[in-house]
């Protein structure tokens, strides 16, 4: 079970602004990294996201509720900045990924046939 980032708002009496910096998504060992407002201070959370196996709603968990652990201030810049390099990565692996597919003539020609036969299906 994955628990999306952005719906994680325990306690509610504290946290506010949620924004996800970076989610690994719904995969295995997923985690993910947030900017939020908690008890009325700008802060980074961070928080496993769930599991088919161990933690089915992840950790921390505030009363059986998915919660964020809030980082010390002192190494919270260090956090965002490595979480900014990852998501860079992240983006050149997927451009990468979509060159390659580019560069891949016979699937290019073969998504090409199959979109032309889409719109005959329109009329």
């Amino acid at each position: 079970m994955y628990i999306d980032p952005q719906t994680v708002t325990s306690p509610k009496n504290k946290v506010r602004d949620v924004e996800v910096l970076f989610d690994r998504g719904p995969v295995e060992s997923s985690w993910s990294v947030a900017r939020l407002t908690y008890d009325g201070n700008n802060s980074i959370g961070i928080r496993w996201n769930g599991d088919d196996k161990e933690s089915k709603k992840g950790v921390p968990l505030a009363h059986s509720h998915p919660a964020w652990f809030i980082l010390p201030q002192e190494i919270a810049n260090i956090i965002e900045e490595k979480v900014e390099y990852l998501k860079g990565a992240r983006e050149a692996e997927l451009l990468n990924g979509y060159r390659a597919m580019a560069a891949d003539q016979e699937q290019e020609a073969e998504a090409e046939e199959w979109t032309e036969g889409l719109i005959g299906d329109a009329y």
